[in-house]
């Protein structure tokens, strides 16, 4: 990447997030004044829309927005889903039923509505959006698979995500992705060919950008596609050795703001008092 990039795509948690859920001033700051330069900001994220007023109410702007691992391409200024990628309640249905036969315990959950909703078994553990009425508990497998989904989850218990992974994915067959972005265990599964890359992808063909002039940011595998595909791929300093392993380079961690700080140095922003 000769030039500067025209296009800055970052991952959220664990990357631009610090580990207390924070954007610190300085992140936002450098976030704006590339915006307002012309560069274009986009943060790509496994998250669902309705997790995003949390990074939102700390930024100066709403940036567009890349979830569900691709399947969702947001607008915030107009509040509308610009894409979605989901799984068919038919695939949905052969998935878990191959799941639930190969892995012992296991529990799901399907982000549905563009991910303005979630559905789960009765036994998934609710460790977020426990008071939001917008949770529906379904205890039956048929009514889990019954909507399309943007994101199908999986649990069984606390697993290694990296060999958990490897079993969700010899048993989906390539009938969907399967990829992780915790250490907890939680395996994510998006329709064949639905990647941060793909979303991305798409997001920079509307406004006539090439890989080549986008750097992005991420720290988990499931930034590893739109890593790859990006000109200059920035891995933080806490990043799974998977992202490490194909980054163009490496940054501080996220809880030492390792993206604005990779972004100061780009763009020769002086700092701000």
């Amino acid at each position: 990447m000769g030039e500067l990039p025209r296009l800055v795509a970052t991952d959220l948690d664990g990357t631009l997030v610090r580990q207390d859920r924070s954007i610190s001033p300085r992140t936002a700051d450098v976030l704006a004044r590339i915006a307002k330069r012309g560069t274009l900001v986009v943060m790509v994220t496994g998250r669902p829309v309705r997790w995003l007023s949390q990074v939102y109410n700390q930024l100066h702007e709403p940036l567009p927005a890349i979830c569900a691992n691709g399947a969702v391409v947001y607008d915030p200024g107009t509040d509308r889903v610009l894409r979605a990628n989901p799984l068919a309640p038919d695939l949905l249905a052969e998935v878990t039923q191959r799941l639930r036969a190969e892995v012992p315990g296991a529990v799901f959950a399907v982000e549905v509505a563009d991910g303005r909703e979630l559905r789960h078994d009765a036994e998934w553990p609710v460790l977020w959006d426990a008071e939001d009425p917008s949770i529906r508990v379904l205890a039956t497998p048929e009514e889990v698979a019954s909507v399309p989904a943007v994101k199908l989850l999986i649990r069984a218990g606390r697993r290694d995500p990296d060999a958990f992974v490897q079993i969700v994915a010899a048993a989906l067959g390539g009938l969907a992705e399967a990829t992780h972005s915790s250490y907890s265990g939680l395996i994510e599964i998006s329709a064949a060919g639905v990647t941060k890359a793909a979303g991305l992808a798409w997001f920079c063909e509307q406004h006539g950008i090439e890989p080549a002039e986008v750097v992005a940011f991420g720290d988990m595998p499931n930034d590893v596609p739109m890593l790859t595909w990006a000109g200059r791929a920035v891995a933080v300093g806490n990043a799974h050795p998977a992202v490490r392993e194909i980054a163009d380079d490496v940054t501080l961690s996220n809880d030492e703001d390792g993206v604005a700080a990779y972004l100061e140095d780009l763009f020769e922003l002086e700092s701000q008092p």
